[in-house]
Order: structure tokens, then C-alpha cells, then sequence
């Protein structure tokens, strides 16, 4: 071995995993738990997304970091999400791997069964061909080789379909990967081969797309030993964060090439020839000495990146449990409890569960109901629609003057008889109290119908939430519900009907008119005395009707 470098291969293999360990293991251990529970389903994990164009060296990058091959090949190799987990155990405890996908799990003895584990689940899930599937493979890899990690591998973006493909394959990775990297929870982990155009990248174009200030993706360049001479140091300026800007930067890495799997190129051997790589190429040693470059360095950056990143999400991730513990807990209470066995039990539920609808009914009548979420109680309601009700009438007296003067002189001009000049016709009068009284009878049964309906809605939300597990109870609670609201609807329109009719007759000995006729009788003028007893008779009417609802 070189004797600039006093660490052995193994000791640099086992570098993977010793920072961070007492710290992370917990966190990880955490959001892993809640994935295995299924919360992922209702809630969106902290997570760290693998993607990347197809051969831009994503699996490679797994490879080094998990210690298992990944299952390699031409075209599209991964066909379904898999979630790697890697947990770090301590030296002398031996390998093991768990594949889980869908019912099934498998137990791995050693690194070399994973790759035709992974293959066989991705054929179980997405066929036989080269389609994809949504179903997600969880790996679990225990090992004291490896770094205390979650990380979520997404298939390669194709660009063409090839062979046997769906026509729209590139459509279809797309949906899936942007499914995942949309998510604020999400960081996005992009591999991109470093002899190529960073810019030309659809992986780096998505994770844009997605996240434009780029605060949740991470790049990392692959294959620098590929890069063309005097290209190296546009590969440097990429890394530097000074070509396409990353809040979290760039890393280097050197993975095992085809050639050294053909040659069983170990691993570990792979660690230090990476290593060595780095620190004898001029332009890419500074990127090491920056902790930018190195398979080991990018899974402390990683654990670390995924570890503050959980203990940023906690809060709201908490705060997302607790309301849908809430809202499961209000269903589970509209459920009430189930419906007893024995005969005799069933008819005492049935009593209680009228009786407390009927009870339910009772408050809302006194105004005593208890309210769910923010809506406000019917009483409130109702009282919103008088207080509209009052401010129209109090609109139509307050333009009453003006209206009727003009009404009043329309009238003397064109239907003005044999009368002498000075008194006013009593049929003029009598006409423009009608039309006055006869403009408020469709307002006012108008807000008849919205406080019925408003009691009508209320009253079928109850049965409802009440009733909601049994459905012939509702409907038996429902039909009567309906047949009231039709019956005292119309007893109620009826009675709207019948007052403004009276109204119509124009007939009056109220005590107030009497009392202040007498002084209007003073003022000579016809149209202001038609005028002013018109208001003495129109403003008990709308005090009426005021009153009425």
C-alpha cells in the first residue's frame, strides 16, 4: 500500500459509518418505522430520491454505498422504487438482507443474493418485460460495512423506447419520479456523468423543475476518469457550485466499472483505488481535500444531510399526525360503538340511538348544539338572514318619500276625476299603498324558503352524521325529515300569504296614525298631506313585518 495513506482498505471501508453513528441511527430508525407501518400512504416522509438518466452511474453509486451489487444491465434496470435501508451493526456481527415487497418477504444469507432478489421482485411487480411499477421493494441490508442510511433508488429516465417498452416508457418514469421529488420532504440525490454537459441532464431538468432554487437537490458526478483532457477543469467548476448553482452543492465519486466487476474487483479494493484516484489526479485533489469527492465522504454528507433534514421535517410531520389522529378519531366517534349480539341488546341500542338523535334535535332547537369545526350554530344563521331581512326593509322606508312624491304626482297628473283642485283622490291613495305593500311580499317569502332550507340542511346533517353507519336508519330518519319540511313549509307560505293580503286592505285605526294625522292635516299642500299620510300608513306595515319572522 501507498505509505501516504496509514489506513488499511478495511479501515477505510468502515470510515462509511463512524461518524454520526450514535446520533443518526435513532432519526433514520424513526421515519423507517413509520414507512414500515404504512403512514407513508397519508403522510409524506423525509426521504432521500436516487435519480438520474439511464448509464449515468446511479447504480454504481448504490453499490458502493449499500456494499451489494444492485442488479446492472442495458437499458432500464430499475422498474420499481426501492427503498434501501442501510443499518450499520457493529463489527464481528454477521451480513444480512431482507426483501419485502407487497405479502412477501425474503431473508438474504449473503450480498450476492440480493441483485437476483431485487430482479425477481421487479419481474413479480412490472412483468416479465421492461415496464415499471409503482409498487415499492424495501431492502434492508444490516452490516458493519455500510453507513446508517435510507435511500429511495428511482428508475433511470429513458429517453426512448427500446425492445418490448411501452411507447410513453419516458412519460411513465417521469410521473413516477416527479411523484416522489415533488414532495418537500424529499431531498433529491441527482447523478450525473461527469463527461457530459451537466445542462443537457433530464434528471437535473426534473429535480429544477421541482425544487427551482435548488434547496432540496443534491449532485453528484460519476465516471471522472472518463472525462476528456483539459475537460477537467469545467468538471471542477460543476463541482464548485459555479455552473448550475445547488444550495447543497455538488460531491465527486469513482465507482467500479464494468470492467472491474468482470475482474471481482472488490468493494473495499474499490474504496482505495478511488481514493488514490483522486489524490494523484492535480485537478481533482483539491475537490478531495474540500470533502467534496470520495464514496465515503458522500455517505457522511448523506446521513448528515438526512438526518438534519428529519429533524427539520419532525415538527410538521408530528403536527400532520396529530390532525389525522384527530380527524380518524371524529369518524371513529360518528361510528359510535357497534351493534351489540344478542336480541334483547339490539332493540336498548336502537332506543338510545333515537334518543340521542332526538336529544341532538332538542339543542339545536334551544340553541345549545354542539358545533363542529368552525360552523356556526342555525339560530345564528337564522339571525343573519333577519338582520338582511330588517336592513331591506329599512332600505325601502328610507327611500319612501322620495319614491312616493314622484308616484304621488304621476298619479294627480294622469288619473286626477271631477275632484275639486286641492283634494286628493282616494283611489290614488289607495293604489300606491297597495303597490308599495305588494313589493315586499316576494322578499319576503324568499326569506321563507332560505331559513327552511337552512333548518332543512341542518337537520339532514344530523341524521346523517348520526345515522351514518346504518343506512335504513337513515333513510327512516331522513323520509320524515323531508315530509316535514314540504308540510310546514307550506303552512308557513300560506300564513306569509294571508298577511300580506290583510295588508292590502287599506284599513287602518291604529292609535299612532290617528294621533299624528291631526297634525299633518295642518299642512295645506295635497301632495305633501297624500305624502305624509302615506308614510303613516306604509311604516306600521314594515314595522309588521319586522316583527313577523
Amino acid at each position: 500500500m501507498s505509505p501516504r495513506n496509514s489506513k488499511t482498505v478495511e479501515e477505510l471501508a468502515n470510515s462509511l459509518n463512524l461518524h454520526y453513528e450514535d446520533k443518526v441511527r435513532p432519526c433514520i430508525d424513526l421515519v423507517d418505522s413509520l414507512r414500515l407501518l404504512g403512514v407513508e400512504k397519508d403522510l409524506h416522509l423525509p426521504a432521500i430520491a436516487v435519480i438520474g438518466d439511464q448509464s449515468s452511474g446511479k447504480s454504481s453509486v448504490l453499490e458502493a454505498l449499500s456494499g451489494v451489487a444492485l442488479p446492472r444491465g442495458t437499458g432500464i434496470v430499475t422498474r420499481c422504487p426501492l427503498v434501501l435501508k442501510l443499518k450499520r451493526v457493529e463489527r464481528g456481527v454477521s451480513w444480512s438482507g431482507r426483501l419485502a415487497y407487497q405479502n412477501k418477504v425474503q431473508n438474504l444469507l449473503k450480498p450476492d443474493d440480493v441483485g437476483h432478489a431485487v430482479a425477481n421482485a421487479q419481474n413479480s411487480l412490472a412483468g416479465n418485460g421492461k415496464g415499471i411499477s409503482h409498487e415499492m421493494i424495501t431492502l434492508d441490508i444490516e452490516s458493519s460495512k455500510v453507513p446508517d442510511l435510507t435511500l429511495i433508488d428511482l428508475p433511470g429516465i429513458a429517453r426512448v423506447a427500446t425492445g418490448d417498452q411501452p411507447l410513453d416508457i419516458e412519460k411513465q418514469i417521469k410521473d413516477l419520479i416527479e411523484k416522489f421529488i415533488k414532495r418537500q420532504e424529499t431531498i433529491s440525490l441527482v447523478v450525473v456523468p461527469a463527461n457530459i454537459d451537466i445542462a443537457t441532464t433530464e434528471a437535473l431538468k426534473m429535480a429544477n423543475k421541482v425544487d427551482p432554487f435548488g434547496e432540496r437537490t443534491l449532485g453528484i458526478l460519476t465516471k471522472p476518469d472518463l472525462v476528456d483532457k483539459g475537460a477537467e477543469e469545467t468538471v471542477v467548476s460543476t463541482v464548485c457550485n459555479q455552473v448550475i448553482p445547488l444550495k447543497k452543492g455538488y460531491m465527486i465519486v469513482k465507482c467500479r466499472g464494468q470492467q472491474d466487476i468482470n475482474s471481482n474487483l472488490s468493494l473495499a479494493k474499490a474504496i482505495q483505488n478511488e481514493r488514490d484516484f483522486f489524490e494523484d489526479n492535480s485537478h481533482f485533489k483539491p475537490l478531495l481535500e474540500d470533502g467534496k469527492a470520495t464514496v465515503p465522504l458522500l455517505a457522511e454528507r448523506l446521513t448528515k444531510e438526512l438526518v438534519e433534514h428529519i429533524g427539520r421535517s419532525l415538527p410538521q410531520l408530528q403536527k400532520q399526525i396529530e390532525q389525522k389522529l384527530e380527524k380518524t378519531a371524529k369518524e371513529l366517534r360518528k361510528l359510535g360503538d357497534g351493534v351489540p349480539l344478542e336480541e334483547h341488546e339490539k332493540n336498548n341500542f336502537l332506543i338510545k340511538k333515537i334518543h340521542e338523535f332526538n336529544q341532538i334535535l332538542s339543542d339545536v332547537m334551544r340553541a345549545e348544539e354542539d358545533l363542529k369545526n368552525s360552523d356556526a350554530k342555525v339560530f345564528t344563521k337564522i339571525r343573519t338572514e333577519f338582520k338582511t331581512w330588517k336592513s331591506h326593509l329599512d332600505k325601502k322606508s328610507s327611500t319612501l318619500e322620495e319614491n312616493l312624491r314622484d308616484e304621488v304626482e304621476e298619479y294627480t297628473k294622469t288619473q286626477r276625476g271631477k275632484e275639486l283642485p286641492g283634494f286628493v283622490n282616494y283611489r290614488t291613495f289607495e293604489n300606491i299603498v297597495k303597490k308599495h305593500v305588494v313589493e315586499l311580499e316576494e322578499p319576503a317569502t324568499q326569506l321563507l324558503t332560505d331559513i327552511t332550507d337552512i333548518v332543512h340542511t341542518c337537520l339532514k346533517d344530523i341524521a346523517s352524521d348520526h345515522f351514518e353507519a346504518f343506512p335504513n336508519l337513515l333513510k327512516a330518519a331522513k323520509e320524515p325529515i323531508e315530509d316535514l319540511r314540504e308540510q310546514e313549509y307550506e303552512k308557513a307560505k300560506e300564513k306569509v300569504k294571508a298577511q300580506f293580503k290583510m295588508e292590502k286592505i287599506v284599513y287602518c285605526q291604529d292609535g299612532i296614525y290617528s294621533w299624528k294625522l291631526q297634525s299633518v292635516k295642518q299642512k295645506p299642500e295635497p301632495i305633501r298631506f297624500l305624502n305624509s299620510c302615506m308614510q303613516l300608513f306604509y311604516c306600521p306595515v314594515v314595522a309588521l313585518q319586522k316583527n313577523s319572522f
